[in-house]
């Protein structure tokens, strides 16, 4: 009897082990990184931000300063185009909204 729970606890350790990677794998931040729909400048949401796509269409926006571009805003997640303040949709990376935070 003692043998056979071994030779469990082996067979079963073995196993464990193998699916280690796959279980890292599916639990990681990369795994639940998806393609997300693109944000619509006219959406709700949107507007209440003055979200556009193109950074120079904000020009006579009062916050607004040249070289403030979504894909170098503290929000910006870069692995899927993703901004922290449209946590359902991708941005531009081209584009800005008047949340705009300097990464660093």
């Amino acid at each position: 009897m003692a043998n056979q729970s071994r030779r469990d606890f082996m067979r079963n350790s073995v196993l464990g082990l193998a699916a280690l990677p796959l279980g890292v794998g599916i639990l990681s931040k990369t795994a639940f990184a998806q393609d997300l729909p693109p944000l619509d400048p006219s959406a709700a949401n949107a507007k209440a931000l003055n979200y556009v796509e193109e950074a120079s269409e904000a020009s006579d926006h009062p916050a607004y300063e040249e070289g403030e571009r979504c894909d170098n805003c503290m929000f910006y997640t870069a692995e899927n185009q993703g901004c922290q303040l449209f946590p359902q949709n991708s941005v531009a990376p081209g584009g800005w909204c008047q949340s705009w935070v300097a990464a660093g």
